[in-house]
């Protein structure tokens, strides 16, 4: 299949923001595993005086992963889809977040230009047409020594990851979307991981676009695997 891209991929997201906490909330360790990836940015004192982006924000639980995570920092949160943000704003902690309407290739034009201390992006990458020009965005808004986290789907490159990433997705995932209207969404978030970069070729992804200390850190459970956090550092 064709994977989704730019606004027909936000259009496919804002039909599908109704449900999509339901969905995502039935997967085991899925918020859990948000705050393990957000802890991992390790800000100090609680993200007091800190400025953090939050990259494709989604319906917020990525925010609120880093509200969880350093409470006392500053927040902006953007999203391409107007229907998935609008879902994050509607949330009790969202008086403490700045919320922007915008591409993650856009948010120069919206005002987002930085510098931030901190950045995390939650299943963005394999999302976005051009990974390596997202990243060097990125750094550009990050401030030397900043920190970057990625919370995402990257397959650990054995056949059995993607055997169960498939197993997964056919019997639980897939038919949601299939019975809420949302199927070629849901396609292409199982096609997305398949042909998106293995864990390795990720961290390798990130050094050469200018990063230092690129670390791969797996998540527990049923994710392991799957589910990988990758920090590193602006120079």
């Amino acid at each position: 299949m064709v994977l989704l891209r730019d606004a027909e991929l936000a259009r496919a997201f804002d039909h599908a923001s109704g449900t999509y906490d339901r969905m995502t909330s039935a997967s085991p360790g899925y918020h859990r595993h948000l705050r393990r990836s957000a802890r991992r940015l390790a800000l100090p004192g609680l993200g007091v005086g800190r400025s953090v982006l939050d990259l494709g924000c989604g319906t917020g639980a990525s925010t609120a992963a880093l509200l969880r995570a350093a409470p006392l920092a500053s927040v902006t949160a953007v999203d391409a889809s107007a229907g998935m943000l609008a879902r994050a704003r509607s949330k009790a902690w969202s008086g403490r977040v700045t919320f922007v309407h915008a591409s993650v290739e856009g948010m120069a034009r919206s005002g987002v230009t930085g510098p931030y201390d901190a950045v995390f992006a939650a299943y963005l990458f394999r999302n976005v047409a051009d990974p390596d020009a997202v990243l060097g965005q990125v750094r550009d808004v990050l401030r030397p020594g900043g920190r970057l986290a990625v919370h995402e789907f990257a397959l650990g490159g054995r056949a059995v990851d993607r055997a169960l990433w498939s197993v997964v997705m056919g019997t639980v995932v897939l038919p949601w979307g299939r019975r809420h209207g949302d199927g070629a969404l849901y396609r292409h978030l199982y096609r997305s991981v398949l042909d998106f970069d293995t864990a390795g070729a990720f961290a390798d992804r990130l050094r050469r676009a200018g990063f230092a200390d690129v670390r791969v850190l797996p998540q527990p459970g049923w994710q392991t695997g799957i589910t990988h956090t990758f920090v590193a550092t602006r120079p």
